[in-house]
């Protein structure tokens, strides 16, 4: 299976992909649609992940749970700028078997590869 971007995807198309990856639980295709220095802020006091190798190692335990599930409730383009990308907020629900919690996710998408995931929860 190949994890590459279409050519002239939109942002929105990436990060559709995105989510149906995590919906897969296809770690290495998350993983490929994000730059090799992206930024990702979790929910659980901001702790900060930068690069492949920790974005694996955070998102590891959340794709072996096969009972997890994101719901994408809305979305829309922010801003868009040549230097840093797209920006994208996404209003999401994720689901386990445990329960479930709703929350917002800051984006930056360029060149077709997610460069930033700030993600905040509803407390």
């Amino acid at each position: 299976m190949s994890y590459d971007t279409p050519a002239g995807a939109s942002a929105e198309e990436t990060l559709d992909r995105f989510h149906e990856a995590w919906n897969r639980h296809d770690l290495p295709a998350a993983l490929a649609m994000t730059s090799t220095n992206c930024v990702f802020e979790e929910t659980v006091a901001g702790e900060r992940s930068v690069g492949h190798a920790e974005l694996e190692a955070i998102w590891k335990p959340i794709f072996a749970d096969p009972t997890t599930r994101i719901t994408v409730e809305e979305s829309f383009t922010a801003a868009e700028s040549f230097m840093s990308g797209t920006r994208v907020v996404q209003r999401w629900r994720f689901d386990w078997s445990e329960g479930c919690v709703r929350g917002v996710d800051l984006l930056t998408v360029r060149d077709g590869l997610i460069t930033e995931k700030l993600a905040y929860v509803k407390a």
